[in-house]
């Protein structure tokens, strides 16, 4: 394993089932009544993340807790960055605290590559920018691994706004590494130009896209982003590419990295879908998360 988690381009095939070994073990681990394996004890995490979170925030705080860390919030509102202090004078206030480990999510593509160059702690990329979103990846394919016992030969659509997305950049790396066969659906404005070099299937239609596969993951619709007509008109972007549940045949399995536009890319009715992982992605994510944690801390 690298020294720090800062993209799955980074991570070997090795590095890679490494994680969900571990994750395996403490997924059984939060299973037991305790649901903690303290194999972190003394250690402490500090989450410095600079946009908005629910899952990926509360995921790592729950995961290093169970480790037995201790936890280090940072907010960007009230703190000294308002005053002209930098990202990198914050993060070297924040080590000399003691602290082992940083989590940072920032809207700057690289912050946490430059964060790692910088400190001599080990640094979790929890989202750059629109690059990458690595324990993101690595708990939908873990999802996908404990649904079919393999992941080598499926095929994963990917369907939303790929343009923005720093999970779908992820599994683009994520892919080959495992064997998964992905395929692309977006409106053509919202294909990175260069992905159609890539040799990976792009489709313009939902229909076509889901048939066949045997997960499809749907991304949410970036609704701060000033998106042009007609998709700025979210009533039209759904017309063509919400995912429904006609779309779906039986044995695939619906995946979402959340927060969902229920009505925008997922059609309401799916909410209770029997394909739907999306919670058990949720669930997963904390023993991925676990897993990134012990491996880089205790390894």
């Amino acid at each position: 394993m690298p020294k720090s988690l800062l993209g799955i381009r980074d991570l070997t095939t090795a590095d890679i089932y490494q994680i969900y070994e571990l994750a395996d073990r403490f997924y059984e681990v939060l299973q037991q009544p305790t649901r903690k394996a303290p194999a972190l004890a003394g250690k402490t995490v500090a989450l410095l993340f600079f946009e908005s979170s629910t899952r990926t925030k509360l995921s790592f705080e729950l995961a290093a807790k169970r480790l037995g860390a201790d936890v280090l919030h940072f907010s960007a509102a009230g703190s000294s960055l308002s005053k002209g202090e930098t990202l990198l004078d914050t993060a070297l206030n924040i080590l000399a605290m003691g602290i082992d480990a940083i989590v940072v999510r920032h809207a700057g593509v690289g912050t946490a590559h430059f964060l790692a160059a910088h400190l001599p702690v080990p640094v979790i990329n929890g989202g750059d920018g629109t690059n990458e979103h690595p324990t993101q990846a690595l708990l939908d394919s873990y999802t996908l691994l404990k649904h079919f016992g393999r992941l080598e030969g499926l095929t994963l659509t990917i369907v939303g706004d790929l343009f923005h997305s720093r999970v779908a950049l992820s599994h683009l790396h994520l892919a080959p590494k495992v064997g998964l066969h992905l395929r692309l659906c977006a409106p053509p404005t919202l294909v990175p130009p260069l992905w159609y070099e890539l040799g990976i299937p792009i489709y313009h239609q939902v229909e076509k896209a889901v048939q066949g596969a045997d997960a499809l993951l749907v991304l949410r619709m970036q609704k701060e982003r000033q998106y042009q007509p007609p998709l700025a008109d979210w009533t039209e972007y759904a017309r063509f590419y919400q995912v429904r549940p006609d779309h779906l045949s039986p044995g695939q399995v619906l995946l979402h990295p959340g927060p969902i536009n229920w009505g925008v890319e997922l059609h309401p009715d799916l909410m209770h879908s029997a394909a739907s992982r999306i919670l058990d992605q949720v669930t997963h994510g904390v023993a991925i998360r676990m897993a990134v944690l012990y491996a880089l801390l205790r390894g």
